[in-house]
Parts: structure tokens; C-alpha cells; sequence
């Protein structure tokens, strides 16, 4: 599964060497309520397919108009702005009061799309430099913390992979989590040493490490944008990488089973010399309260409490009460798989 923005530089690269004429769409700038976030892109062909979203369907329904009548005219980069009056707000489906402003670079084989590509799939951070007056392209190594930056003069967007996840274990609710992941731009890496479940992996744009869970953590170097989810259910797999993790910088450490079993896990690992402060940074039983029981739905449960964590935000207590309320319902035969 390609992440968004990925089969927005796809569908760039192949109009082009298709040889039809395309436009490439970045949201640079938000002002208010807007309905996607700085960095989102699009690609519009010059028939007005479009790959990618700016605004969730108004904005586009213009810049579809607009090629569909004039076909693809720029020569050059140029600056859009959308919504600046409460009235093009309203006409465009912007929320009260809502501005985003938009680049829009006409796509040659001068924009390196097709270089671009091909450092992402080497998993490589990068940093996409355009010339807004001569719409040249410059690609360089990028920061993982490094934002969006423009200028009078330049735009550079940052592409791959910004955050990574650790997944313990290759089973199915690993593959669907591992999938989804991928889809929403992380660097997805599975460690197992059972030969049993690692030859069948699936998965593509996954790194399989054949190794003990505690030396792939600490070969990782896990810092502040990195994950670790635990989902083997075997306490000497799942407990050797959870012992290094807590130890880690990382922004999420997260275990599957039931309440009981993690209990037990956090009486384990004390013998470890974790800290309380450590131990508490343990998400166990791993994910949100959504009545989830397939390894799908888990998946997502999973994704969605990381998520919270990643951008910081507060879990509402109602989340908190349903799990707690769940924990008390007696154990059913496949408690330990799934969480609560």
C-alpha cells in the first residue's frame, strides 16, 4: 500500500512519461480551518484526472475546471491562494474563514520525479528543492525533523519516510498493521527470529530482520520518532524488546494480550531493572477501545492510539472508561488477542 503522497508522485512521473501534460498541487500554506494539512498534494492531468487531495473535493473541482477548459498553460511554478474572503470561503467549501494557499508546478522531465522515486524507494529521506521563478529541481539528503520551508524564491518539500515502527513478530495481525503503516509513510521494519512465520511474510516495502527482538532495537537506535509494538505473545520475544524499548527515546511502546497478562509482563520486566517511569511509558494491552476482534480492526486500534501519541494528543476519558469497563467482563478464550 503506497502512502498518498507517494501515488501522487507516481501518477506525475507516469503522465510524463506517458507524455501527456500534468500539474503538481502542494498546500504550502493554511490559514484558519483547513480541510488538509501543509504538504498535502496533488497531481491533475491535463484531461483533469487528479491523483491526491488539497482540500477534500472543492478546491479540486476548480483546479479541474480550470484545465479543462485552459488545459495545462504554466511554464513556470506559481502561487495560489484560495479562500481569502468569507464569500470564496463559502464558495469554494472552505470553512468560515478557512485560506490555504497552493503551489502549482507544471511537471517535465526537469521536476526529477523520476529520481525522486527512486531514492524513495531506497527508503531515503529527501529534501525536493524547486526554483519558483525557473521551476529547477534539486534534490538533497533530508533531516528526519526538517519541515516544509518556502521562500520569495524557493519551495522545498521534504518526501519518505519521517517516522519508523518496529513491529515484534510476523503474524497476521502484524501484516495488517505493517500494510496500513506503510500506507500512512512509515518506515516499517518486522523482526522474527521463528523461520515459521518470517518465510511466509507478505508484505512489500518491509524490512524482515532475522534477529533476536533486544539486538534489533539496539541496533535501531530508536529515537523520539520512532515506534515499538510487541505481538508475539511469547514473553521471551515480546519481553526482550519491550526491556530495551522502555529504555529508548522512542514515542511509543506498545504490547498486545489482555490487562492480566500485561500485568504480569510489568512484574517481569521490573526484574530488568526498568524504572516505574520506564515501565509507565508501556502501552499494554496495546491499542484503543473500538469493540475490536479481527486482526484488521486491531490493527487499526493499534494505529490509532500511536497516532494520539505521535501528534501528542490527550486520549478523552470516555476512551479510558469503555476500556476499563471491558477489562472487567470475564476473560473469553481469545482475551489474550486482542486488545481490551
Amino acid at each position: 500500500m503506497d502512502s498518498v503522497d507517494l501515488e501522487v508522485l507516481k501518477a506525475c512521473s507516469r503522465w510524463v512519461n506517458e507524455g501527456r501534460g500534468c500539474e503538481l498541487v502542494t498546500v504550502i500554506r493554511t490559514w484558519g480551518s483547513s480541510p488538509r494539512p501543509e504538504g498535502a498534494m496533488l497531481a491533475i492531468r491535463d484531461d483533469g484526472l487528479v491523483v491526491g487531495s488539497v482540500s477534500g473535493g472543492c478546491i479540486e473541482d476548480d483546479l479541474i475546471d480550470r484545465v479543462r477548459r485552459h488545459g495545462i498553460t504554466r511554464t513556470h511554478p506559481e502561487l495560489v491562494t484560495y479562500g481569502i474572503s468569507a464569500d470564496e470561503a463559502h464558495r469554494f467549501g472552505l470553512p468560515c474563514g478557512g485560506t490555504l494557499q497552493l503551489a502549482i508546478e507544471p511537471v517535465s522531465a526537469q521536476s526529477a520525479i523520476d529520481a525522486l522515486l527512486e531514492r524513495l524507494a531506497r527508503h531515503e529521506l529527501v529534501a525536493r528543492r524547486i526554483d519558483l521563478a525557473t521551476g529547477e529541481v534539486r534534490l538533497d539528503p533530508a533531516a528526519p525533523g526538517m519541515t516544509m520551508q518556502i521562500s520569495e524564491t524557493a519551495l522545498t518539500t521534504i518526501h519518505g519516510p519521517r517516522w519508523r515502527l518496529l513491529i515484534i513478530g510476523a503474524g497476521q495481525l502484524s501484516r495488517f498493521l505493517a500494510q496500513i503503516a506503510v500506507g500512512m509513510d512509515y518506515q516499517v521494519t518486522v523482526c522474527d527470529p521463528r523461520e515459521e512465520y518470517r518465510d511466509a511474510w507478505p508484505v512489500q516495502d518491509v524490512t524482515m530482520l532475522h534477529a533476536m527482538p533486544d539486538d534489533a532495537v539496539l541496533d535501531m537506535q530508536l529515537d523520539s520518532r520512532a515506534a515499538v509494538v510487541a505481538l508475539t505473545h511469547d514473553p521471551k520475544l515480546d519481553d526482550l524488546a519491550l526491556m530495551e524499548a522502555l529504555k529508548s527515546d522512542a514515542f511509543y511502546v506498545g504490547a498486545i494480550g489482555s490487562r492480566a497478562n500485561n500485568a504480569k509482563r510489568r512484574e517481569r520486566l521490573k526484574e530488568f531493572d526498568l524504572s516505574d517511569a520506564q515501565l509507565a511509558k508501556l502501552h499494554g494491552p496495546v491499542g484503543l477501545y473500538i469493540g475490536s476482534k479481527t486482526p484488521a480492526e486491531i490493527a487499526i486500534s493499534i494505529l490509532a492510539e500511536l497516532t494520539a501519541a505521535k501528534n501528542g494528543v490527550a486520549l478523552p476519558d470516555a476512551v479510558r472508561v469503555a476500556a476499563a469497563k471491558e477489562a472487567q467482563q470475564p476473560a473469553g478464550p481469545d482475551s489474550g488477542c486482542a486488545v481490551p
